[in-house]
């Protein structure tokens, strides 16, 4: 017997309506401890995202914190020079080549981050709309 469709069981965890098809997958659960546990992840997954309050969603960042990502991303990256050959050095070490001159990826980075937290935050409210 074929494992229980992973969608099948999302609509079991939200509790949707019953339906013909259903038998099946409840028979198959019944017998198959991985379904089974896999529905009551699921389910644990839909009781939390119900339970989601105002309180915590998160609040949209300080305006400094957006002025911080917009220069990081409109500054030019810097060119970097190649570290001079150290014969002493083993070649898997790692570069003695300073802060200031290695590329600015922090910028990038905060606003992957920003750019993370805003979609959790749409998925989340998009969810409570539903």
């Amino acid at each position: 017997m074929p494992h229980v469709d992973p969608a099948h069981l999302v609509e079991l965890a939200l509790g949707n309506d019953v339906t013909h098809d259903d038998v099946g997958a409840l028979q198959h659960l019944a017998a198959c401890g991985r379904c089974r546990e896999e529905l009551h992840l699921m389910t644990r997954v839909v009781m939390a995202a119900r339970g989601v309050e105002e309180p915590d969603l998160p609040s949209a960042p300080p305006a400094h914190v957006w002025q911080r990502i917009t220069q990081g991303l409109s500054e030019p990256d810097e060119p970097t020079s190649p570290a001079p050959a150290d014969e002493g050095r083993h070649p898997h070490t790692a570069s003695a080549t300073p802060h200031r001159d290695r590329p600015r990826t922090h910028g990038r980075r905060t606003a992957g981050a920003a750019l993370g937290l805003l979609a959790g935050a749409a998925a989340v409210r998009w969810w409570r709309k539903r």
